[in-house]
Formats: C-alpha cells, structure tokens, sequence
C-alpha cells in the first residue's frame, strides 16, 4: 500500500494520532524483578492471594479491650479498673482472649486479641497499678483495622496495561507478587540530521550548531524507561543518512531521525525511507510546530537490512515490523512531537493507553493569531494566582522557550482568539 497522505496535503493532528496508534503491536511481554517494575506495564491483570490486613490489626498503640467494660465511665459512672493479662508487640501472637474486666497492652500493628472490640489510645487512660488500667477518656473509636477491609483475598488489585509507579510497585509488594508479567519495552534509535550540526562538546565554527535533538528526544524517551541510542549526526547527503538508518533500524524497534524531512533541496529522509521500503502512512500534519513530520512503517522481511536483525520479536503475521518517524530539525518541534505523537505511540506499544497529565486553569491574558490551518501549541507557564500565562516565544528553534515553562497548551484548527479567563488544558511537562 502506497502513502495514505501526499506530501502537501495536511493531515489533521487527530488523524495522525490515531494511524500512529492503530499502528502500534506489541513486542511480547517478560517478568521481571519487583525491583526493575517501574515504569514497566503491566501484561496480567495481579490478584491478591490473602486477605489485607490478614488480621483484625491495631492501629495504634494502647489497650486492646471489651467496649462494654468502658460503658460505666462513659455513662457518668465509675469505670473499673481492668486487669492487663499480657503485652502483645508487633509480629507476635496474642497467647491469650480477652474476658470481662481485662485487657491487653497493644503495639500498632499488632494482632488483635480474640474478645476485644477495641483498642484505647494510651493516652487515656491511667495506670493505678503496674498491672491495671482505668479508662479515662469520654469515647472511643475501635481503632482496629478489620481484617480484609482493605482488600480481599482473590480480588484483583492492579489491572493489565496499569503503567507501573511506585505505589503500584507497593501494592505488587503487599501481594507477594515479586516477578509481574510486563510488556516488553520498544528499543529507540535516534539520528540527527543536517551537515550543520556538531556533537554537543564541540564548539560550533561559524555554520555551525550544536546537536540538540538527539541528547532531548533519548532523555525523553528514557524518562519513560525506554532505552535510546544515540547514533550521532549523519551529514545531508543520501549515502551518509541511508547507512545511518540501516545501522539504527536493524538494531530497534522504532527509529526517530530529525531533520531532513521537508520539501527542500537535502530534506533527503523521506526518499531514503521509501528505497528501504518504509511505506509512509502520512507526511505532513496540521500542526505548529512540526508541520512536515512523517510516520512509517517496514516488516524486517521486506527491508533490505533484515539480515542485520537478528533475534528481533515478531508479531502475528510472522515479521518484526519497525516504526519511523521522521521530524522537523527544529528542536521545539521534535519535542513537542515527542510528547504529542510518539511518547503515546511508544507506551501503545507497551500496552498502556497514555493520558497526559494535565490541569484546567484560567488564561491571564487573551491569546490571537493570524492563521489559523494549523492546532498550534505555545508553552506557557502557571502563576501563583493558577492562571496561565504565555511564555516569551520566538518560534520553533526557541528550545530555551521551554526552561521556564510548567506545559503546553494548544489551539484548535479555525481558533483565532482565546479570551483573558478562557479555561485552558494545560498539558504539564
């Protein structure tokens, strides 16, 4: 199948969202280790084998007794004095019940007794001998935590496809559930583009620029927990860019190369990318910036370096497939595109349907534009009064636009005007 999308034609930023996620296959899933879980997803839904708490537990320190031993105090009356029969620390099991006029002294944690219905903090409470209490307080809560009441044995306690954090890994702990079945992770390659760059240690000549896609889109794809290499800058010419991609697609899932992607004499990558049969399902999208992106797709079996492959998962219809993207050079547009298109691609792959964290928050000021073809996003920052405020922007190679930012927001296709108090979803980075 040819190009679903001419170069030229605008495809709207929706539209390219859903084919890059509709592309998206899994790569398989592994166990790991409780302690490399995070950020992993989950491939099974993890029910707990037990009961939690696996018994009726004292929340705090203090007397585990019978509530109807309080009720003379607590009517006006007298209490009686009630006999201490044992001192139960955590970790350990109670050796006696609890019957009418005693109780035992309770360690948070600890188990509670059979015959106590509650456990009076030691604050009120009086010692008169060294072997009795007298309660002193007015009331008192149960201060149990009931066994069972925080989960159920055999209920499910985290589901398929939860992007693990690590109070989710607390959870796998409490169940016992030390080796989860996860997806695998997408392995990402990354190519600059474009004989003007230079390493980031060197000091650029007068031509010359400093490559910062490369270090920006492997830092975001590893803050994902997803591995990126690096395959340095490959100069404008179709020799030096084909043999580069090669290297990278027969070493990973998903290539990104920047740079070189749109209509002018060396924006070689997108004709380099159809001699390797990648068939290109869009080549321009309705957005700013990152206007000229394009997404394809190759089986290894199609692709003239399928033999530097080896060992790569394959998906149902027998053959690794490898992704590609390919970005403007400009570096706001590759990490906008990054986290607009591909960070939710890369977790598609993973088994996690990704929604960005984000807050509704009023604008300080009215936003305009002139054109309007184009979703554009602008970086903006919150104030102390939780308003948003648009961050001093120069277009789409001002990265250090991003240094004070808290997010992004966008404006739809046809939206010329927003005004000063439209709510606005800020998308937090």
């Amino acid at each position: 199948m040819g190009s679903l999308v001419r170069m030229g034609t605008m495809l709207a930023f929706e539209e390219a969202l859903r084919i890059v996620l509709g592309s998206a296959r899994g790569l398989g899933d592994e166990r790991v280790g409780i302690d490399q879980a995070a950020n992993r997803v989950l491939a099974e839904d993890v029910a707990s084998h037990m009961d939690i708490p696996p018994f009726n537990k004292s929340a705090m320190d203090g007397y585990a007794c019978r509530r109807a031993d309080l009720a003379l105090h607590t009517e006006g009356g007298q209490a009686h004095e009630l006999e201490i029969v044992e001192t139960i620390p955590a970790g350990f099991a109670p050796s006696k019940s609890i019957g009418p006029g005693q109780c035992a002294k309770i360690m948070t944690g600890s188990v509670v007794p059979e015959g106590a219905d509650c456990v009076v903090m030691k604050e009120y409470v009086e010692t008169s001998a060294e072997s009795t209490i007298r309660f002193t307080g007015q009331r008192t809560e149960d201060n149990i935590c009931r066994k069972g009441e925080d989960v159920r044995a055999g209920q499910v306690v985290l589901r398929k496809g939860t992007l693990l954090k690590p109070h989710h890994i607390a959870i796998l702990a409490s169940v016992g559930h030390v080796r989860p079945l996860v997806s695998k992770t997408p392995a990402v390659g990354i190519i600059a583009t474009g004989s003007e760059l230079v390493d980031p240690a060197s000091r650029p000549e007068p031509s010359q620029i400093r490559n910062s896609n490369s270090v920006q889109l492997a830092a975001q794809a590893r803050a994902m927990g997803v591995p990126a290499t690096d395959y340095g800058i490959a100069e404008d010419t179709e020799a030096a860019i084909d043999a580069m991609f090669k290297k990278a697609a027969g070493q990973n899932d998903v290539v990104i190369i920047s740079g070189g992607v749109s209509v002018g004499d060396f924006d070689l990558v997108p004709g380099i990318l159809k001699q390797n049969n990648v068939e290109l399902l869009f080549e321009s999208i309705a957005v700013k910036p990152g206007k000229p992106s394009v997404f394809g797709v190759v089986a290894r079996a199609s692709s003239p370096w399928r033999k530097s492959w080896p060992g790569r998962p394959c998906h149902g219809d027998g053959h690794a497939t490898v992704y590609v993207f390919g970005l403007p050079g400009n570096p706001m547009s590759t990490f906008v595109q990054f986290e607009v298109l591909i960070k939710p691609f890369l977790y598609k792959l993973m088994g996690h349907d990704y929604r960005c964290p984000g807050v509704r928050l009023p604008l300080a000021e009215p936003i305009e534009r002139k054109r309007t073809e184009r979703r554009v996003w602008f970086p903006v920052a919150i104030t102390e009064a939780r308003t948003v405020r648009l961050i001093e922007y120069h277009g789409s190679a001002h990265i250090s636009s991003l240094s004070n930012a808290d997010g992004l927001i966008s404006l739809d296709v046809g939206v010329a005007r927003l005004e000063k108090g439209t709510l606005v979803e800020v998308r937090l980075i």
